[in-house]
């Protein structure tokens, strides 16, 4: 157990952890990517599309990142869409959180649809979605007769209502 600790120790440090990355040969004069401020729990992807791409309302383009990354056992990445582009242009990731899991070794690419009313043009190096790396745990399922009872039980999809009531 000892060792295994120190292990996570070296990767993760005062809340950084090392996150390996390729960039993928003719992404060279792309940036890594970089968080936008101090507390950033994401950083910013970028379009390594080579011509600029143009995303119609209503339609879906698959955006590479051009770059790989090697994310630790035990973690995931979620590509999440970036709030602005979402409320100003319609724009969001179609299956949000996209999940990068630890074994993935391709290139980074992002599933982007446009639900706004107009063309939305994406150019190399544009700010598309944005990455973020989470601990993840893995279940160990276990069969059982019923499971305890809640409050809530079987409610879902609305079953409170969207008034408030105390």
């Amino acid at each position: 157990m000892k060792q295994i600790k120190q292990k996570v120790d070296l990767v993760v440090k005062k809340n950084r952890i090392e996150i390996k990355i390729e960039k993928v040969k003719g992404s060279e004069d792309l940036p890594l990517p970089i968080s936008t401020s101090e507390f950033s729990s994401g950083v910013d992807l970028l379009s390594a599309e080579v011509s600029e791409t143009v995303l119609h309302p209503g339609k879906i383009k698959l955006i590479s990142t051009g770059i790989k990354i090697m994310i630790p056992k035990g973690y995931e990445g979620q590509i999440r869409p970036r709030s602005g582009l979402a409320l100003k242009r319609g724009i969001t990731i179609l299956n949000t959180p996209g999940t990068i899991d630890s074994d993935y070794r391709g290139i980074v690419k992002v599933i982007l649809i446009n639900l706004g009313e107009e063309e939305f043009i994406i150019q190399r190096g544009d700010r598309i979605a944005q990455l973020v790396i989470q601990k993840i745990f893995f279940p160990n399922f276990k069969l059982v007769e019923t499971l305890d009872e809640t409050k809530r039980g079987e409610g879902g999809f609305g079953h409170s209502g969207i008034k408030y009531s105390n």
